[in-house]
């Protein structure tokens, strides 16, 4: 009976927050983070490159175990118990920071979003991934790929907000974000410790890094660029880095902390 309460409840708040986009029921294909946005969104582009590495200073805070000891289907997935994976570090490398183009594009540049989604996938009763970008406009394919009743809420500050319910596995909705905003939160109602982050821009030059710390923005134009690194708990920092054509810049951030 809980389980059917709740059910309700959500179906309601769908009803009632359900926005920014439509329905669609069949999977297509899908970038899972946005990476590949630079290659085919239309705009003016070049071919210089800022690369860099996140380095973390300090030791980051064990990450908060989960308690799925009502989520069997989920708890199955892991060998171990699940911990939330709010710091992914490698030997000093932090993964999971996104960095993108704050400013510095040519003046009155646009660019079109691809026609591929973003996809964004609830498994082990956890956001796959966790950190990615999304261009204006494009399609956000959002997966439920666990035998669970997921619920999946954009909580944004300037983009319209939705709240949609996703009770079987394998269902998929289409979502969209119509304005720049660096970074929207992503919550589920059913289970609190889900969580993700997205950085929605109208430009294409974004990355996530990797578990080993590693970033790459491609495809930039010439000019003097202020690239911003921002990571859930560590906040955000700011570099300008000039490239000529072709030229190849390297943009370490370096994130400490206090434990």
């Amino acid at each position: 009976m809980k389980r059917v309460m709740i059910l309700a409840a959500v179906l309601a708040a769908t009803a009632c927050g359900g926005k920014g986009g439509t329905s669609d029921q069949s999977a297509s294909a899908a970038s899972p983070s946005g990476g590949n946005a630079a290659s085919t969104a239309s705009g003016p582009k070049g071919d210089a490159v800022v690369s860099g590495v996140i380095n973390l200073n300090g030791t980051a805070p064990a990450n908060p175990a989960i308690d799925m000891s009502q989520e069997a289907a989920c708890k199955g997935k892991y060998p171990s118990p699940p911990h939330d994976p709010q710091f992914v570090v490698n030997g000093g490398k932090l993964g999971n920071v996104f960095v993108y183009v704050k400013s510095g594009l040519p003046a009155g540049a646009t660019y079109a979003p691809p026609d591929t989604p973003v996809e964004i996938d609830q498994q082990g009763c956890l956001y796959h991934p966790r950190v990615f970008g999304i261009m204006v406009g494009q399609k956000l394919l959002i997966k439920n790929g666990d035998p669970v009743l997921h619920n999946i809420k954009a909580v944004p500050a300037k983009n319209r907000g939705f709240n949609i319910s996703q009770p079987s596995e394998g269902m998929t909705t289409t979502r969209t974000f119509s304005t720049e905003e660096v970074m929207v939160p992503l919550q589920c109602n059913v289970h609190s410790w889900m969580s993700a982050h997205v950085g929605v821009l109208s430009h294409p030059f974004f990355a996530v890094s990797d578990s080993t710390g590693a970033f790459k923005i491609s495809g930039l134009p010439p000019g003097t660029y202020t690239i911003e690194a921002w990571h859930e708990k560590l906040g955000a920092q700011q570099m300008n880095v000039t490239v000529g054509a072709g030229e190849k810049k390297t943009a370490d951030f370096t994130f400490g902390t206090k434990a």
